[in-house]
This record gives C-alpha cells, structure tokens and sequence, in this order.
C-alpha cells in the first residue's frame, strides 16, 4: 500500500502538533493526508475528539490510515469500538502517554492534568479492530516503556521501542523525523 492510496487522517494529542511537529511535516508533505482538526486542543472533550475522528473516517474517500501521537493515540482507541468494521485500514500510533498514572508526569503537565483526565479515563484495553502499531520511547516522560508494552499487548499493536527518544515531538528534536517515515512506510507495506 503506498500513501496515495490511502486517506491519512493525523490525530495530534493535547496542544496539537505545531508546525514543527512530525505529524505537521507529514501533513505538508503528504498529497493524501489531512488533519482530524479538534475545537479546542488544550481543553480536549474526549466525545468531540472521538466524534470528530469517526466523521473525518466517514468522510474519506479511500481506505483510512489513522497516524496519531499522545492523547490522539487514545482518541484513536476510544473511536476504535465505534468505528464500522473495515472503515480504518491502520492505525499508526506513537508515544501514547499513560494517562491513568499521570503523576509520573512531568511537574507542569501534571499540575495541568484534571483530576478527571479529561475523560478519557479509563483506557480502553480491548484489541483494537483494524492493525495497528505502536511506536514508543525508552525515556518518554508521559510513559513507562513496560506500561506502552501492556498497551500494544492489550490492543493487538505491533511495537517498536524506538529507543529514547523523548516524547517523540519537537520538544525532543522529532521534527523531520526520518526513522519514523521509515517505520510507516514499513507499517503500509504490511497493511497492504
């Protein structure tokens, strides 16, 4: 399967992803892709977010291939049930944080973490029911490499530990980010 013949919808996470995110780059510079836009990026409504992933799939003309980092990983997971059988022909999905232990995070994220955890608590640990992979970080500071292992496992993800690479962001010098188009090339040629 190549990118043209695919619908990439990228699903940034909390704050969405800047122009200098990885998944911004891969928008510019992928004919076929487009953003999962969201109302309001840093008070995330999980309902909205999900529902906005279920219309963007609905919408797409070809085969859907979802590419989402952080919180849009568990958006991605939360739509997953609710999507028709068939309608996402993969999910890519990267640095995906352990939200229900968010005291492992990073002092000024934790602070500004609700107690609710903007309802996306608990995480769905069900298989997911299209292929997915997950890609995570040996020293990302929203995640313990073991829990994104129990993650993958739950849902059915193929995962690549990529090393430490922070939370795969801009923040963490993944701009460009070479390996990781490597790695979805990788990912469609096994979906296709």
């Amino acid at each position: 399967m190549r990118t043209t013949d695919v619908d990439i919808l990228m699903v940034p996470g909390w704050s969405g992803s800047g122009p200098d995110h990885w998944q911004s780059r891969w928008q510019r510079n992928l004919k076929t892709a487009r953003r999962v836009e969201q109302e309001d990026w840093d008070r995330p409504d999980k309902d909205k977010w999900v529902g906005n992933i279920i219309r963007e799939v609905a919408a797409s003309a070809r085969p859907a291939v979802l590419v989402a980092h952080s919180l849009g990983v568990h958006a991605v997971a939360l739509a997953a049930e609710k999507l028709p059988k068939g309608a996402v022909s993969g999910a890519f999905l990267v640095a995906a944080p352990d939200i229900e232990n968010p005291q492992d995070f990073p002092a000024d994220i934790r602070d500004a973490w609700p107690a609710g955890g903007f309802g996306f608590r608990p995480l769905p640990m069900q298989k997911l029911n299209f292929p997915s992979l997950l890609l995570a970080s040996t020293d990302d500071p929203y995640s313990r490499i073991e829990r994104s292992r129990e993650i993958a496992a739950a849902w059915g993800s193929g995962l690549i530990e990529i090393g430490a690479a922070g939370h795969v962001n801009a923040a963490s010098g993944h701009g460009p980010w070479p390996d990781g188009v490597l790695h979805f090339g990788g990912f469609l040629k096994q979906i296709g």
